[in-house]
């Protein structure tokens, strides 16, 4: 039986980068992951360097189907988040490598995010008017949604200002 470990480590949306590297990192020490949930990351013992991991918001089965074309191994996924491991010796492997499907992936989290925020800012203005006491929590979420959103924006504008550089 294969060594395994489970960590948690919580990780913000905006914050997908930083989690792909954290994951490229524990590969690169030996622990390639396994499995993945709600900030729970499964862990086995690899040869340090065995494996890539790449990570996107792309829920769809045909997507997977074409990543795993390219020799990749689909792990798991959280909400809409899907994680993938290939082999090193195959070569690079990237899922982002341009600006327009960067973009792209930063809209569908921005358009996700979008709808959380607007139902939890309906939600809260409802319940708070209803003199609900959980109202708060919902305009605490929307405001927390709302933070992230402007990351994402600042992450989009920041590409489109790299793509007008390049044109």
């Amino acid at each position: 039986m294969r060594e395994k470990k489970t960590v948690f480590k919580l990780f913000f949306v905006w914050d997908f980068e930083k989690e792909e590297r954290w994951l490229n990192e524990m590969a690169q020490e030996g622990w390639v992951l396994d499995n993945t949930g709600f900030s729970f990351y499964t862990f086995v013992r690899c040869e340090p360097g065995e494996f890539i991991i790449r990570l996107e918001m792309n829920p769809s089965s045909d997507y997977r189907a074409f990543v795993k074309e390219l020799g990749a191994e689909y792990i798991g996924g959280c909400v809409n988040w899907v994680y993938f491991r290939r082999k090193a010796e195959l070569g690079s492997f990237e899922l982002l490598s341009d600006i327009d499907s960067r973009l792209t992936h930063l809209s569908r989290i921005d358009r996700m995010l979008s709808l959380i925020c607007l139902a939890n800012l309906i939600l809260g203005i409802t319940n708070s008017l209803n003199q609900a006491r959980c109202g708060w929590l919902n305009l605490l979420c929307a405001a927390m949604l709302s933070y992230a959103l402007g990351r994402i924006h600042g992450m989009k504008a920041a590409l489109e200002k790299e793509r007008s550089l390049h044109e």
